[in-house]
């Protein structure tokens, strides 16, 4: 697909010429801490060129995706998709979209040995070129999707809104968008928004947090999660002259496709436990930064987290009682 939009244009010449390895960026948007250990044993089966040219500014892939069908926008040349090529095993599949032909070719000719390396008869990746505000144009049909993810890449779009429509179109009933990318603490002004340079290294077009709120919320989803959040330093030089008394974050936030949620949270009563059953989570199971189950230990929860574990993949990990025919009011966390 060929897109005349100017930020578009800007986008694919920095990251299709500008940038031929992570080492070319002059601001380092990626603060989270290191991958989980299962993920980086998978990151160390994946071929070096692919991994070189990794621009993302966090770790997006949530807990229990095997067997998913998941769709990561702004692929790149493919290591996420590639971690979660693994992760979701042979009954799972995953699409990678990007609008730069030369990073989705990188990831392409590798598709065959990255199968093999995993033990898979066939691949179960398939690279898209396209725009993600458009992913109707990139075969990708209504409620077809279990988990959308995105790294660092969603603030590169310029038409937010047809971005997070589209997400909530292909997700299914359930679905859940985990996405990192870069926040600000206020509008950024128009005269950087249109900077080459301050939009390609991912600040330009950072998202406003409560505009984002107040997108998702125009779509259906008044209740958003913040998994984690660290300040973005900016050290010197121009780039970080040009941001003056901006302050940047690099956020991962989860969200889900339920019509149930309300836009604040309410107490039912309702009380989850969770089992211990997801691989890699005996112990405990973070839904959030504000939500750390621990295995066996009954926890009072709002309406809408509720609906979080019982209305998604999560429901066979968790035990909720309670229904919603008794409201106790504003949720005041606590345990029980």
């Amino acid at each position: 697909m060929v897109s005349n939009d100017p930020i578009h244009n800007q986008v694919q010449e920095y990251y299709g010429k500008t940038l031929q390895s992570s080492q070319d960026l002059k601001t380092s948007c990626c603060t989270a801490g290191a991958p989980p250990a299962e993920h980086r044993e998978i990151m160390a089966l994946i071929d070096d060129d692919i991994v070189s040219r990794f621009y993302g500014c966090g770790s997006p892939i949530p807990d229990a995706v095997e067997g998913l069908t998941v769709l990561d926008l702004g692929c790149g040349t493919g290591r996420d998709c590639y971690i979660l090529s693994k992760l979701v095993g042979p009954e799972g599949s995953v699409i990678g979209v990007d609008m730069t032909e030369e990073q989705l070719e990188v990831g392409r000719r590798h598709r065959d040995s990255m199968a093999q390396k995993f033990g898979f008869s066939e691949p179960n990746v398939d690279f898209r070129h396209g725009i993600i505000e458009d992913l109707a144009a990139c075969g990708i049909e209504d409620n077809s999707v279990d988990l959308v993810i995105s790294n660092c890449v969603l603030n590169l779009a310029p038409e937010k809104f047809h971005v997070f429509s589209e997400i909530f179109r292909v997700l299914k009933p359930g679905g859940e968008l985990y996405f990192s990318d870069v926040y600000a603490d206020r509008r950024v002004p128009e005269d950087l928004r249109d900077d080459p340079v301050f939009r390609g290294e991912c600040l330009g077009g950072a998202l406003y947090t409560e505009d984002f709120r107040r997108l998702l919320a125009v779509l259906g989803c008044p209740d958003s999660r913040i998994i984690s959040s660290e300040p973005i330093k900016l050290e010197g030089g121009a780039v970080a002259e040009q941001a003056g008394n901006i302050r940047f974050f690099s956020v991962t936030v989860r969200a889900f496709k339920l019509p149930s949620l309300e836009d604040r949270a309410e107490d039912y009563g309702e009380i989850a436990t969770y089992k211990g059953s997801i691989p890699g989570r005996a112990h405990a199971f973070e839904l959030d930064a504000d939500h750390i189950f621990e295995a066996g230990r009954p926890m009072l929860v709002s309406g809408n987290t509720a609906s979080m574990l019982m209305e998604t993949r999560f429901a066979q990990h968790f035990d909720v009682s309670g229904d919603r025919n008794m409201h106790y009011g504003h949720f005041i966390p606590r345990h029980t």
